[in-house]
């Protein structure tokens, strides 16, 4: 990969963003005034991992998992449009990271984390434009220490521990990995000091206290509710497994599913009695949620303490959504269903006005970093593809047409595996293929990212109510998610929908083309320069009319 000097075509803090021509804007109602801007804020970016978006009671959600998320969205924007570039954690984080989509970074697996393409990225930005960076928890990215100015990192079963690590520390990551990420079936025996959320925001804590007084980024990586679904006491059973919510389908709907998520479920139920526990994974899992949300507060009121939060940006953010046990089936895998493509997103801070635009407007996890751009008074560096989100944050006019649709994009490559390839559920090049773990008598887990589930190449638009998915091989599904919200009625090809599919074939193609990559850039003289679009990098003013459009550039 080629790594540019950064921001070479006059990309320099403090010149900021150009400002959008205003032809094909519509107005934003306000229904709150905006904490008063601040100059070079502070940001913090929170990133929970396997989140799916719509359990808060904001949300309509019957259990109150995340009063303290929901409340920073009614003083803020909650985007209730958001998703991930690709439902799973690095392909997703490297696009929060670069503001590009998988088909331009390369990243299409957890295991290209290296393999990314860009011009730069967050950090390198946010150092250029004098802020102090850090991570604490999670990273899962191609970003390495030398990047940030602190850095504790935390993984799934393991995490950075201090010198002289209390023993506790030490039992409790042994405990997650004798897990093997599957379900608890009793309380985690550890109190709550011991779970990584809470060192997490300690380190966080920690990171703040140390300022020099420069403005700061720091990104909380929370490694959970990913699995293990595990929960300490009180939030075991704060959501007992027999009142949790049902689910929209059990098993039965695999059938309509194809070959692929029933392969997964083999797959699944080979390593763990998932289906049998869905019950106490659900609870155990909302029980983190509100976890989370709790440790979410306790970092809120430490900076409201320090006098932080009336200078600092708060965005919470996911990769990626869970099953949650819908069609029998836990954490991620095959497809682009709305439960693992959809993704919680809240913003809050001075400048930012509580807007309804969050109901309407389709947003991507790409599109953080032009929007961090943007606030850090930084042009949107060469080859980024997502939009900024600053103009309608701040409750400016924006054109709706930007942001009527949102892509996303699944799939190594090749053919689909299908019942033909005989793939055994316990794949002989893993550990879990092992006697030993065929005699464990709970089963040694399952990895639901693997050659199966992964195989093929699929791309997914959704605007309005629709949703469309095409692939490599011609096959389409489209779906109206009103009523449909499980999606399991593929309308595609049927002819009472044809001018919708019409619609949102022509729009999955605008995308797939937007998407490619720009760079490398070629030489930008006066010969070959690219006109990229100064305005939030937004394409929508620059249109001739509303796409599709019979017009010839």
């Amino acid at each position: 990969m080629q790594r540019r000097d950064f921001l070479k075509s006059a990309s320099m803090c403090g010149i900021g963003a150009l400002i959008a021509n205003d032809a094909l804007s519509e107005g934003v109602a306000a229904s709150a005034p905006a904490m008063p801007a601040v100059d070079r804020p502070n940001i913090v970016l929170v990133v929970s991992d396997q989140h799916r978006a719509g359990l808060t009671k904001r949300e309509g959600y019957p259990l109150d998992t995340s009063p303290t998320l929901d409340k920073l969205a009614s003083s803020g924007v909650g985007f209730d449009r958001a998703y991930c570039t690709a439902p799973l954690c690095v392909p997703s984080r490297t696009s929060m990271l670069t503001g590009r989509w998988p088909d331009a970074t390369r990243v299409r697996s957890n295991e290209m984390i290296h393999d990314a393409v860009y011009e730069t990225h967050l950090y390198a930005v946010a150092k250029q434009c004098g802020y102090r960076t850090g991570l604490a928890g999670k990273n899962h990215t191609f970003l390495r220490p030398e990047d940030t100015d602190f850095w504790r990192e935390y993984g799934l079963q393991q995490g950075w521990m201090p010198p002289n690590p209390p023993q506790m520390y030490q039992d409790f990551q042994h405990w997650m990995k004798s897990l093997h990420a599957n379900i608890a079936l009793t309380p985690t025996p550890f109190p709550l000091e011991a779970q990584f959320p809470y060192r997490i925001v300690s380190d966080a804590i920690d990171f703040m206290n140390e300022s020099d007084g420069r403005p700061f980024l720091l990104q909380v990586g929370f490694s959970e509710p990913h699995d293990p679904e595990q929960v300490p006491t009180p939030y075991w059973n704060m959501y007992p497994p027999e009142s949790v919510p049902g689910r929209c389908a059990g098993p039965e709907a695999l059938k309509q599913l194809g070959y692929r998520a029933q392969w997964e479920y083999g797959h699944q139920q080979a390593g763990f009695p998932t289906e049998q526990n869905w019950r106490r994974y659900k609870s155990n899992y909302l029980g983190m949620l509100r976890l989370l949300d709790d440790q979410l507060a306790r970092l809120v009121t430490f900076m409201n303490q320090k006098d932080l939060l009336r200078k600092t940006i708060i965005v919470y953010v996911a990769d990626h959504g869970d099953y949650l046990m819908d069609y029998g089936l836990a954490r991620k895998g095959v497809g682009m269903p709305e439960c693992l493509s959809r993704i919680p997103m809240v913003w809050s801070g001075p400048g930012i006005t509580s807007t309804s635009v969050g109901q309407s407007a389709f947003v991507s996890m790409a599109d953080l970093f032009p929007t961090f751009c943007e606030i850090m008074n930084t042009s949107i560096p060469h080859g980024v593809q997502g939009r900024s989100l600053w103009p309608l944050l701040r409750g400016e006019t924006y054109p709706r047409d930007e942001f009527r649709s949102i892509y996303q994009t699944v799939g190594l490559g090749g053919l689909y595996y299908e019942a033909s390839d005989h793939v055994p559920y316990f794949l002989p090049d893993g550990p879990r293929a092992s006697p030993k773990a065929r005699a464990h008598p709970m089963g040694f887990g399952f990895d639901e990212l693997n050659k199966v589930t992964q195989s093929g190449l699929q791309k997914m638009v959704r605007m309005g109510d629709w949703k469309l998915i095409y692939d490599m091989m011609g096959y389409g599904q489209l779906y109206h998610l009103p009523s449909d919200p499980c999606e399991l009625r593929n309308l595609f090809g049927q002819p009472h929908v044809a001018t919708e599919q019409a619609s949102l074939m022509a729009e999955l193609l605008m995308w797939t083309i937007r998407s490619q990559d720009s760079l490398p850039t070629g030489p930008q003289n006066l010969k070959y320069q690219t006109k990229w679009p100064g305005g939030h990098n937004w394409y929508a003013p620059y249109r001739h009319g509303t796409a599709p459009e019979p017009f010839i550039p």
